[in-house]
């Protein structure tokens, strides 16, 4: 049986590729979905890749992720990370696991990244891996 999880990306991850490439690098989001479909393919998995700027849609399909049984949400929040407790509430509100990613450091940023509301309800986070850290995510996600 093939098991469906969701890749939830954040305010501003959109414009991956062209966003601070000297952070965030030069692959765009689409390249990123398409490695995790090669690799999810290779695992057994179906990638649900979605993103929003909009704090209410993450919320919304952390939700449906519950509600159809995906194995596991990996969840970029982007800035919402350091400051939403409705993401914070939701993923306590659901069994799904949720899997922090970030693709720099936010240790290693400016003191308002250094907290994460997302964090403190996840099953575990990977950071400062750049795109990488989706796919590492990924096989995480695949040994629940």
């Amino acid at each position: 049986m093939t098991q469906t999880v969701y890749v939830l990306n954040g305010p501003n991850l959109n414009l991956l590729g062209t966003r601070e490439p000297e952070i965030y690098g030069s692959d765009t989001l689409d390249d990123v979905a398409a490695r995790l479909d090669e690799r999810a393919s290779a695992l057994g998995l179906v990638i649900e890749m979605r993103q929003s700027n909009h704090e209410g849609h993450l919320i919304d399909w952390l939700h449906e992720a519950q509600a159809d049984g995906a194995r596991a949400v990996i969840l970029n929040a982007g800035a919402y990370t350091h400051t939403s407790l409705a993401l914070y509430d939701a993923i306590r509100s659901i069994t799904t696991p949720v899997i922090e990613v970030h693709i720099s450091n936010p240790a290693a940023r400016e003191d308002f990244r250094h907290h994460s509301y997302v964090g403190m309800a996840a099953k575990g986070a990977i950071t400062g891996m750049g795109v990488y850290g989706y796919e590492l995510a990924l096989e995480a996600a695949a040994r629940f």
